[in-house]
């Protein structure tokens, strides 16, 4: 597949973006290895080995094992900025259901040691291949441009571990700093489309798992027991009204109850049960607010049922707001408007989250993070014309979603190439 008409590109740009070609075949069958070949956080060693192994074969200092599985290649290239391309290595316990000839039929053992199914329902296959692509271009064309390009591929992006085992395991020691820190990740719109967004554009998120006790007994005798189940159910239903009922309507806020467990069997009131769940937020003081109105929540109806103890919270992981950098975010928009033409625009307000923010914080260094789109372009607009793409195009973490190979990948190489050459030398660029 040819590569997208280029519109206002500048020479340097469109020069760098010519090799696309000549490397799309290669890429293609990356991707699908990758696919195919998918591995859960902090397991991803076959994936992380064949990046480093294009890494070198483009001439890249690499650095591998930085937090478990992370991998950085460092491609010098003269005097100039410093800029950090970023891309995501995991996949997802979930069993894929796309019906691709290079589906995965994988499995391995979780952190809990139980044997799960594996797929990268994701994306992140794509934005390893993307980011690769773009190292490729970059590698071959030295002459186009002039600094350091710092390839970061993160482990166990999805568990929220992955960037800050990278930072806590020395990155900053390891690597040139970075002036820029860029990413980007594919979603459910219209492939070829690239979208951008200053300020706020994912959520923070905190996940919780609260255990809430009663006193076990007899189904047939409840009044010699204490429920766990009612209070638990009580508890679910309760918490639904902390973003309907006590924050403003054009406040965003998502609560989710996804797991409530307690007993083996129909007959046994049992001692305890747990309810986990997931708050995302965008800002500091909506998201104190959430979780101080469900440790009210929980407690009040524990101390109504007469739990036997007091309810215990865990927090699994937690997920920093993504808050794109103003001057950073217009500069990579009006290169990618001029690259893309009306193929660019703004992009909407995201209620998934990302760790990715944390490796520039590290650093102290603007950041900006954009999207591609990755559904069928036609497809999608069957959907939007129905007025069913809530039902109809499949999302990220779903057993269907499955990225068109292209123009995916081209968009996903020319975006990441069209932003560092911002810095580089490419259009906007500093030298």
């Amino acid at each position: 597949m040819a590569a997208a008409p280029q519109h206002a590109t500048d020479p340097a740009t469109a020069a760098v973006l010519a090799g696309l070609d000549d490397l799309r075949p290669e890429l293609e069958a990356c991707y699908r290895d990758l696919h195919t070949h998918p591995e859960l956080s902090g397991q991803e060693h076959r994936t992380a080995a064949r990046a480093a192994e294009r890494l070198r074969e483009w001439g890249c200092t690499v650095h591998e094992g930085i937090g478990g599985t992370g991998v950085v290649g460092v491609l010098a290239n003269g005097d100039g900025p410093t800029v950090l391309l970023r891309a995501d290595l995991d996949a997802l316990p979930v069993r894929e259901d796309t019906g691709l000839p290079y589906a995965s039929t994988a499995t391995a053992r979780d952190a809990t040691g139980e044997q799960v199914p594996v797929m990268h329902a994701c994306g992140h296959d794509v934005h390893v291949s993307c980011l690769l692509g773009a190292v490729g271009l970059l590698a071959r064309a030295r002459e186009r441009w002039h600094g350091t390009l710092v390839a970061l591929f993160q482990p166990a992006e999805e568990t929220g571990a992955g960037a800050d085992a990278m930072v806590a395991d020395g990155l900053a020691a390891r690597i040139p700093r970075p002036d820029v820190a860029l990413a980007q990740h594919v979603l459910p719109a219209p492939a070829g489309s690239v979208g951008t967004r200053s300020g706020s554009f994912l959520s923070a998120a905190d996940s919780l798992r609260i255990t809430v006790y009663g006193r076990g007994g007899h189904g047939s005798a409840p009044q010699s027991a204490i429920d766990p189940v009612v209070m638990a159910a009580m508890i679910v239903v309760r918490l639904q009204t902390i973003v309907s009922r006590e924050l403003a309507a054009t406040q965003p806020a998502v609560l989710t109850v996804g797991s409530l467990r307690a007993g083996t069997t129909g007959n046994v009131i049992p001692e305890s049960a747990e309810i986990q769940l997931n708050v995302r937020t965008y800002d500091e003081e909506t998201r104190q607010r959430v979780l101080s109105a469900v440790r009210r929540i929980v407690q009040a109806e524990c101390d109504a049922s007469g739990a036997t103890r007091a309810p215990t919270f865990e927090e699994t992981s937690r997920f920093p707001p993504t808050v794109n950098d103003e001057q950073t975010t217009d500069r990579v928009a009006a290169a990618f408007a001029a690259h893309f033409g009306d193929r660019a625009g703004p992009a909407p307000l995201q209620t998934a989250s990302e760790d990715f923010s944390q490796i520039p914080d590290a650093f102290g260094i603007p950041y900006t993070y954009w999207g591609i789109g990755g559904i069928d372009p036609r497809a999608f607009e069957e959907a939007r014309r129905r007025g069913t793409v809530q039902q109809d195009v499949p999302t990220n973490h779903s057993a269907r979603f499955a990225p068109v190979v292209q123009p995916t990948l081209d968009t996903g190489v020319s975006a990441l190439v069209v932003a560092a050459l911002c810095w580089l030398g490419g259009a906007g660029g500093d030298g």
